[in-house]
């Protein structure tokens, strides 16, 4: 056969997607599911049938990460950056394989009303795993390869859970495939499982600390008056997020470190003026930012902080701190880069009075 992978079920407009959703329905996605994490220490754990077949090789997330399996508090500096929006990961060996997909064409053409297109995209699927019939750069199977179970793995799409639009998330909608132990997957398969997709999915539940910004004068300043702002080394530390996956005959494990290299001040409201004028404090050498306030320096203009000109009145202002990390990663076999730099922001309440005068 000649015909392309991507289009050999596609006998009818209807019987595309119908014999898609029979191959990956259910439980079949391997690896990502929501409410995945517990802190620190998330995993996605798959099932055994005892014989050390896993039913579903699931990530493990360690690290700074989210609770309850979303995503972290990282925003991207590049707004054209995202996270994968699906990928490809072991699924089952091949007796579970054969029974779960058998068990559901079955189910599908014994539907009332089966028939036509659907039922011959059906038909080219079943004989696809059962009667060696493959096509271009895909090729067929003989009883869902079950005298290779142990050898390896059948791969399927893993839709990722945090990607809200439908067309990304459900673009790797090729048919499970078959990978040997120790082998990397067909070349084709170009969203495949590999290092830089799970660093960029340990950035997605990466988690930063919420580190509140030091200031002097703290919570109430003056018009006018040098309001100093810092955050000292000891708060102020790199942060790590691994994401790994582990399956018979195949493992990847990748981690995503975040450095803080500045601290970028907004006051809430266009009367005050920020030091440095870009509202931007770099990192010191000692890894601290600014300069904490000590006796003597009130006329003096702090190296990080903000000088309000007009009072907040009866109310506050929401003084916005955003930390930039630098983001890189480290995986399997020395792989690794750069990332986008990430931000995370915390907000605090400042008052700022006038200062007031007697006269005599």
């Amino acid at each position: 056969m000649t015909r392309s992978r991507r289009t050999v079920l596609s006998t009818g407009a209807v019987a595309l997607p119908l014999a898609l959703c029979v191959a990956l329905a259910g439980p079949a996605h391997a690896g990502e599911q929501p409410n995945n994490s517990q802190g620190s220490n998330t995993e996605q754990s798959g099932g055994s049938d005892g014989t050390g077949i896993y039913a579903a090789a699931r990530i493990t997330y360690s690290g700074s990460v989210a609770e309850g399996g979303g995503r972290g508090n990282v925003v991207s500096a590049d707004v054209n950056w995202t996270p994968p929006p699906c990928w490809y990961a072991p699924y089952l060996g091949a007796k579970d394989f054969k029974k779960k997909m058998s068990a559901d064409i079955e189910g599908q053409m014994s539907a009332p009303g089966m028939g036509g297109h659907a039922g011959a995209a059906l038909s080219e699927l079943q004989r696809h795993y059962e009667d060696d019939y493959g096509w271009a750069d895909t090729p067929g199977y003989k009883d869902y390869n079950v005298e290779k179970d142990g050898e390896g793995m059948f791969w399927a799409a893993v839709e990722n859970p945090d990607e809200p639009d439908l067309l990304k998330r459900n673009s790797c909608n090729d048919l499970p495939f078959w990978v040997d132990n120790g082998d990397a997957p067909p070349p084709q398969y170009e969203e495949a499982i590999t290092p830089e997709i799970l660093a960029a999915l340990a950035y997605q539940h990466m988690e930063l600390p919420d580190t509140k910004v030091s200031l002097a004068p703290e919570g109430t300043t003056k018009v006018n008056l040098p309001t100093w702002a810092w955050l000292d080394k000891a708060v102020f530390d790199e942060v790590q997020a691994t994401a790994a996956i582990n399956a018979p005959g195949f493992a990847l494990q990748a981690t995503t470190t975040a450095k803080p290299v500045s601290l970028t001040l907004e006051p809430g409201t266009k009367d005050a003026e920020t030091h440095p004028a870009s509202g931007q404090c770099t990192i010191n050498a000692d890894d601290s930012i600014g300069e904490p306030y000590a006796k003597g320096k009130a006329a003096q203009t702090p190296p990080c902080g903000i000088t309000y000109l007009r009072s907040s009145g009866n109310g506050t202002y929401d003084l916005q701190a955003t930390i930039t990390w630098e983001i890189a990663w480290t995986g399997t076999g020395g792989a690794g880069g750069d990332m986008p730099d990430g931000t995370f922001g915390s907000t605090q309440a400042v008052t700022v009075q006038e200062i007031q005068s007697v006269n005599r």
